[in-house]
């Protein structure tokens, strides 16, 4: 791929902001609040966070497409007439999980335990099934304040606490401009995972060349700050900026690991996604990264559930190497996987050759410390075909009828959900999504 100086300039810009900020926090662990801000920025910074301990950076998944993943995950085989692929790569496979045992199709079920530990299931409607209100399943469907997406809502609320170099996420994944994320209103580009290689390590404009690079930076930088460090600062805040400075030799290792791994992007396949998305949360640029992994896509006409098939082993193997990528990295504790889509799919005996819209169920994965292990919610009769059960909110557990979560509530509680998850308080929580509760059940 080739990109030009313009299109270079705006991802550069995108990237680290106006004049670049950006690449002087990732060069020096300066928030590029305190960077601009000076003083006052400097006297907010160590406060500002609701709680650092329970902070974590999302790569979260999204679909317009609706893919099938509702069908063969844990919790999807408890009724008998709900089809599955019939190929023996999707066979249904009962193993260890959350505290018990549990059947899904046998990709799930080869997930290493270290994986499947921190793994929830979350058995959820979106309530329209309508591929263009992706958007507005993001929303929450239009619960969340001002209408801003879920993962715009965790990057605010994460950045503080992770000394981001922006609050806005980024979206390496969209494979249609519907997945485009919105920050206040405002669409945000998507980054291919190309374009971020050749932006970042152009032979003659990319700012992680040569391993002096950074190091020039972060020097010049720290020089510019010296007047407010000398006699701005409390001893309090001298004390917060040295922890956040990082020194040469931190800065010659981020510099070289970044290089090698978006060195290594040839494409923006899945693969690719997960190291550009891996990269970004190394830089510190932002605490959520999109990306899209597909599960069988938009598949009204797939013959014995081929193409579900095909992808469902595929994915679930992305998956993990996210995972192991995360671990790898030294992250575990750090960073969490998230999917979301726009809907499910039909899950009846008629579904032997392709599924349609299912507006009552959709299935959400979480990957993360902070939750246990296990299913939130169940799978019930719903007109003709299938939905999600209301929601014991203590518990997690799927209920018939009587849940404190009513169906058409979950989608918002997996919202509320997710900001508890990092610690964000109950006010803040219900003046941010209403509607829905959080489920307590699913937290660690």
């Amino acid at each position: 791929m080739t990109i030009t100086f313009k299109r270079r300039s705006l991802l550069m810009s995108t990237l680290f902001g106006a004049g670049y900020l950006g690449l002087r926090a990732l060069a020096t662990g300066v928030p590029v609040g305190i960077l601009m801000g000076g003083r006052k920025a400097l006297a907010d910074g160590a406060s500002a966070c609701i709680d650092k301990t329970k902070a974590q950076y999302f790569v979260m998944s999204t679909s317009y497409l609706g893919d099938p993943i509702n069908a063969n995950v844990p919790g999807s085989y408890d009724i008998g007439a709900i089809t599955h692929s019939t190929d023996p790569t999707m066979a249904a496979t009962k193993f260890a999980f959350g505290g018990g045992t549990t059947t899904a199709a046998l990709p799930w079920s080869q997930l290493p335990t270290n994986i499947l530990q921190r793994t929830t299931f979350w058995h959820i409607m979106s309530n329209t099934p309508v591929h263009p209100a992706e958007p507005n399943v993001l929303t929450l469907l239009n619960t969340t304040q001002s209408n801003e997406m879920l993962p715009s809502l965790l990057a605010k609320q994460m950045a503080p606490c992770l000394n981001t170099i922006q609050s806005q996420p980024i979206t390496v994944g969209a494979t249609n401009p519907t997945e485009a994320l919105k920050f206040e209103g405002q669409a945000l580009p998507i980054i291919p995972p190309l374009a971020l290689k050749s932006t970042l390590t152009n032979p003659t404009t990319g700012p992680l060349l040569g391993l002096t690079n950074l190091q020039a930076i972060r020097d010049n930088t720290l020089g510019q700050l010296s007047d407010l460090y000398r006699t701005s600062a409390t001893k309090a805040q001298k004390a917060y900026l040295d922890s956040l400075i990082l020194s040469q030799s931190e800065i010659r290792g981020i510099n070289q690991s970044l290089l090698d791994m978006l060195s290594s992007i040839t494409d923006n396949s899945v693969a690719s996604q997960i190291t550009a998305a891996i990269a970004l949360i190394k830089m510190n640029v932002t605490p959520v990264v999109a990306i899209h992994i597909p599960f069988g896509g938009d598949n009204h006409n797939d013959t014995v559930l081929a193409t579900e098939t095909t992808q469902t082993v595929a994915g679930v193997a992305s998956i993990e190497a996210l995972i192991q990528s995360i671990d790898t990295n030294n992250m575990t504790d750090q960073v969490s996987f998230m999917s979301l889509n726009v809907f499910g799919r039909t899950l009846g005996p008629s579904n032997t050759d392709g599924r349609q819209h299912n507006p009552n169920h959709q299935v959400s994965v979480t990957i993360g410390t902070q939750f246990k292990s296990g299913i939130v919610g169940g799978i019930q009769a719903v007109g003709s075909d299938y939905g999600c059960m209301s929601i014991n909110s203590s518990s997690g557990a799927g209920v018939a009828s009587g849940g404190d979560i009513a169906t058409t509530d979950t989608l918002s509680s997996f919202g509320k959900t997710m900001l508890a998850s990092v610690g964000v308080d109950d006010t803040t929580i219900d003046t941010l999504i209403s509607g829905g509760k959080v489920i307590s059940g699913a937290l660690a």
